[in-house]
């Protein structure tokens, strides 16, 4: 941190900037908000980062009290990292920001989302009216990993399922893309369900109810300039850029 460069500027929006403003600060926050974790699992969700720069930047995050580094306690004994109060304050940033990017209409809605990606993006496009009078309990089953939302008053909660527990109302059990396509894309719970990449056990109704309580938002205007350049761009398919469908799911 001694040798990072800072805006000098004694905002602090700019001085937040400063502190996570890196690239791929962020996504380890992002990653981090489902609970601690290894250094190899935070590789494992980022594969496009080198392990240097991984390690630049969790040693970063740490020394400004953004993170934490601790041992697990036995059998695990494992080094893990995990956010500390402060750092967990960024989890409506990142929501913001998530909603804020997804209106975007170069956002790259094919490239892969991470779980992390997944629950934040449910946290951040629920739709509260179409809750109204819905109240269930529900697991989502992402691999090993088994997530247990809530929602009652008209509003969302969901994390990891921990300690004993009462059987769900329903639960869902497909990977990350099929469950972001369902949920956030306007994907057919039927279709994906006759293609096996979903599992439902319990009340379907239930399922697909929850499935429909999320809503993306508008795409941003585009600008009279913006629009001359997507037709230059759709005239040129050499070097034409794909137009993504606003449908699509959205990454946080």
């Amino acid at each position: 941190m001694a040798n990072k460069r800072s805006y000098d500027d004694g905002c602090a929006a700019a001085h937040a900037l400063d502190l996570v403003g890196e690239r791929w600060a962020l996504l380890v926050v992002r990653e981090l908000l489902l609970g601690p974790k290894r250094f190899s699992d935070l590789e494992t969700d980022l594969p496009q980062i080198s392990p240097n720069v991984l390690s630049t930047r969790l040693k970063d995050l740490e020394q400004i009290g953004v993170l934490i580094r601790r041992k697990l306690p036995a059998p695990a004994a494992s080094k893990v990292y995990d956010l500390s109060e402060w750092g967990r304050e960024l989890e409506p940033i990142l929501m913001g920001l998530g909603r804020w990017g997804a209106r975007s209409r170069a956002h790259p809605r094919q490239a892969p989302v991470t779980v992390a990606t997944l629950i934040t993006a449910m946290k951040t496009m629920f739709y509260p009216p179409a809750a109204e009078g819905f109240a269930i309990r529900l697991d989502l089953k992402v691999g090993d990993d088994v997530f247990e939302a809530r929602v009652e008053n008209a509003q969302l909660e969901i994390g990891r399922a921990t300690g004993p527990r009462t059987q769900p109302d329903a639960v869902l059990e497909a990977d990350v893309s099929t469950l972001a396509g369902l949920a956030l894309g306007g994907g057919s719970m039927q279709e994906a369900l006759e293609a096996g990449t979903l599992k439902i056990t319990g009340d379907e109704q239930v399922a697909e109810r929850y499935l429909g309580l999320f809503r993306m938002p508008e795409p941003a205007p585009v600008l009279e300039q913006s629009k001359t350049l997507e037709r230059a761009a759709r005239n040129r398919p050499a070097r034409a850029t794909k137009l993504v469908n606003p449908k699509l799911v959205s990454s946080v």
